[in-house]
């Protein structure tokens, strides 16, 4: 029985538009698999509630401020962000379907549908690297968790992003003072590098230890006024 119950059970799987996403239950634990790459899993979510507490907490008290949040994942940064009424408008950009079903009709309910309810929250299902592009919509804090980290992405086209030309998109839909949050499964000191050159001001990077290995990171930049 134990060896059953330690076996992943595939849930669902998919055929998306960036390619193939898996979601899986292991014991008590739900995971999403893109392309044969883990991602997340519901195991923690530390450092996801990190990811909107720091970006809150550099915005210095502005009321309601605007999020907008890069991945809707396992959902643990939109139920931290809905729970937390400070928040104003909340965004979620979810590039894939399969991922925005299982949380409307599916087991990650369990974990979202509050904040799915929530009148502040909004699912946008699009590609990140687009709607920060060509939307004409603009943010007080941009939260962005849709792959391993700068330098360790689900799918090659996520690479821009993290160039110069996609840290000036993020920039542009923030306003002035707005903080950019990056969530990474390492630190990573050359993105720092990479926010500065941007012109992003008060780059610094928080980090949550985790069980085994270097611990997750949030790399955080300001957005001059």
């Amino acid at each position: 029985m134990t060896a059953a119950y330690d076996t992943p059970v595939v849930l669902d799987r998919r055929d998306g538009p960036y390619g193939e996403v898996v979601l899986r239950r292991h014991g008590a634990l739900f995971q999403i698999i893109a392309n044969g790459c883990f991602l997340m899993d519901t195991s923690d979510g530390r450092s996801e509630r990190l990811l909107v507490d720091a970006a809150y907490d550099a915005l210095d008290g502005r009321p309601g401020p605007a999020l907008l949040i890069g991945g809707l994942g396992v959902g643990f940064s939109l139920a931290h962000a809905a729970a937390d009424r400070r928040w104003g408008r909340i965004t979620v950009v979810e590039r894939e379907p399969a991922v925005v079903d299982w949380h409307r009709d599916g087991p990650l309910g369990q974990l979202s549908a509050a904040a799915l309810a929530d009148p502040r929250t909004d699912v946008v299902q699009d590609d990140l690297v687009s709607y920060v592009t060509e939307t004409s919509d603009t943010f007080d804090a941009l939260c962005l968790d849709i792959d391993n980290g700068p330098g360790w992405t689900v799918t090659d086209g996520n690479d821009s992003l993290y160039s110069p030309a996609g840290l000036a998109s993020c920039a542009r839909v923030l306003k002035p003072g707005g903080v950019l949050a990056v969530w990474s499964a390492a630190p990573s000191p050359d993105f720092e590098g990479s926010l500065r050159n941007a012109g992003f001001r008060q780059v610094r990077t928080e980090e949550v230890p985790v069980a085994r290995g270097v611990p997750d990171a949030v790399h955080l930049g300001v957005r001059p006024g």
